[in-house]
């Protein structure tokens, strides 16, 4: 069970945001997708969860296509998207937020099962449940929408720049614990980020777009350590 993306472009409107992209993210590892901004890894990521429609190509998980689905669809099917804390929605309390994808799952004691271990992975939203979302720090929304993408089971996880705007103490703990899920949850997963020597850290397999194109797949470590990667994406 893997995700295969095969030959994918995207335009987002007069741009070609993603140009005969393909790479293969294997199961139960972290793939990161790194890039300067406009390198098109937001608009990928878009796609591959529903959000958008692709002008050619394919993606494939688990041998059944990705694209042209709707983000519901795909959610039921395993795979959840992760814009970035935004997600959240404001005016409800960080438990009503966390009940949202458990409504639609038949097996209640599970539901119930996956927010405790999502309360014991992120111990801050146990002590804030009664709270309104609208009012936690930009770590704790992360924190938030990731547990509620979590208590849904997911096997395939698209993590869209998680570690935006936040503190770099709690990018930490929030990579780390990123990095957890894989191992703990038998979780495969995507994580596009702009840290991208911090996501490389704790990836298995690197993908470098520049310009809506792939200019280099191989594993994180021999990509932290290419000297043309360094100097052109990694900024040392």
């Amino acid at each position: 069970m893997s995700l295969i993306v095969d030959n994918l472009t995207i335009d987002h409107g007069a741009i070609r945001a993603i140009n005969n992209v393909s790479f293969i993210v294997p199961k139960s590892k972290l793939t990161a997708i790194i890039g300067a901004n406009g390198a098109g890894k937001t608009t990928l990521l878009r796609t591959l969860s529903g959000l958008k429609e692709p002008n050619s190509g394919s993606a494939t998980w688990n041998g059944e296509s990705v694209l042209n689905r709707k983000p519901e669809d795909l959610a039921r099917s395993g795979i959840m998207h992760v814009s970035d804390g935004k997600s959240v929605i404001s005016e409800l309390t960080v438990k009503d937020n966390l009940a949202l994808s458990g409504l639609w799952r038949k097996d209640k004691k599970d539901v119930a099962k996956a927010t405790e271990e999502v309360i014991g992975i992120f111990p801050i939203l146990g002590q804030r449940l009664g709270q309104i979302s609208g009012s936690l720090s930009g770590g704790e929304r992360q924190m938030l929408a990731i547990g509620r993408a979590l208590i849904a089971r997911p096997k395939l996880l698209l993590l869209d720049e998680p570690s935006l705007g936040l503190a770099p103490l709690i990018i930490e703990q929030i990579f780390q614990t990123i990095k957890t899920f894989v191992t703990k949850m038998d979780l495969t997963v995507v994580l596009v980020e702009q840290n991208a020597v911090g996501a490389l850290k704790i990836a298995d397999q690197g993908v470098v777009l520049n310009l809506g194109s792939v200019v280099a797949v191989d594993s994180a470590a021999n990509l932290l350590n290419d000297p043309v990667v360094r100097s052109a994406y990694l900024g040392f």
